[in-house]
C-alpha cells in the first residue's frame, strides 16, 4: 500500500532521514520505533506532505504522491494525526469532528461515522458541545481519533498517541487503534512507548539517525537484545 524509496530530508543544513526504505502493506499495522531525533516524525510529515523530501519517492496505492500538497494526500485516504493531538481548542467538539469530514471523499458518510466516533468515544457525546480545549489531555487524544475516523482513511499515520497519558487512558488508546484496524484500516504508529507500539503492531521498523537499522516483526523485535537494551530494558526497570 505505501512504499518510501531512498527518502531523504532535512531541515535546513540538518539531515533527518538519509536514504530511508520502508513498506506497509494493506491492512497492516506497523511500527516506528526510535529515540528523540531519529527522524520518526519527519517519516510521518513527509508521507502527509508536510515535508518534502530532498530525494527518493513516495509512492501510495502503486501512485507516487511525492510532493504532493497536504490536502491532495488527505483526499487519497491518508490522515495524519500528529503528536500533541492538534484539535481546535475553540471549536466544540462536534466541530471538530466535522472539521475531520471535510474532504469529498468523507461527506457521504460523516453522520453515520459521528454516530461511531460516539459509540466509541461516549465522553466525546457527553461533552460534544464543550470547546476542545477544555477537555482533559485524554479527551482531546479522543477527539483527535474521532476526528480521524471522520475522514475514513485507508491509512492512517499515528505520531506518539500514548504521549502524557495516564495508563488507562493509553488502554482506550490501543482500544482505538484495534477499532480502525478491524474496519480495515492500514497503520502506521510512531511512538515511543516500544513496548505498546510493539504489542499493538505486527511488524516495526527501528529508525536511528535518520536510517532503518532493525526490521522484522515484532515478535522478533521484542526478542532482539539490541533493541531491549535501547528501548526496553529501562520501561521493565521502572515497572518492576
Amino acid at each position: 500500500m505505501l512504499r518510501l524509496s531512498n527518502v531523504s530530508a532535512s531541515y535546513g543544513q540538518v539531515s533527518a532521514l538519509k536514504g530511508l526504505d520502508l513498506f506497509i502493506g494493506a491492512g497492516e499495522a506497523v511500527a516506528l520505533i526510535g529515540s528523540n531525533g531519529a527522524g520518526k516524525s519527519t517519516t510521518l510529515k513527509v508521507i502527509s506532505g508536510l515535508v518534502r523530501p530532498n530525494g527518493g519517492t513516495v509512492e501510495f496505492l502503486g501512485e507516487p504522491i511525492t510532493g504532493m500538497r497536504p490536502e491532495q494526500i488527505v483526499e487519497r485516504g491518508i490522515i495524519h494525526v500528529p503528536e500533541g493531538r492538534r484539535i481546535f481548542p475553540k471549536l466544540s467538539v462536534e466541530q471538530n469532528l466535522e472539521v475531520g469530514a471535510y474532504s469529498q471523499r468523507a461527506q457521504s458518510r460523516k453522520r453515520t461515522i459521528r454516530d461511531e466516533v460516539y459509540q466509541l468515544f461516549p465522553r466525546l457525546h457527553e461533552r460534544r458541545r464543550q470547546m476542545g480545549g477544555s477537555l482533559s489531555g485524554g479527551e482531546q487524544q479522543m477527539l483527535a481519533f474521532g476526528r480521524a475516523m471522520m475522514a475514513q482513511p485507508q491509512l492512517l499515520l499515528l505520531d506518539e498517541p500514548s504521549l502524557g497519558l495516564a495508563p488507562i487512558i493509553v488502554e482506550e488508546v490501543a482500544r482505538a487503534i484495534a477499532h480502525f484496524r478491524a474496519g480495515g484500516v492500514t497503520v502506521l504508529l510512531v511512538e515511543q512507548n516500544a513496548e505498546l507500539a510493539l504489542t499493538i503492531a505486527s511488524r516495526g521498523y527501528v529508525l536511528e539517525t535518520g536510517t532503518i537499522t532493525l526490521s522484522g516483526t515484532s515478535g522478533q523485535l521484542l526478542e532482539n537484545p539490541e533493541v531491549w537494551a535501547s528501548y526496553l530494558g529501562h520501561e521493565q526497570l521502572e515497572n518492576a
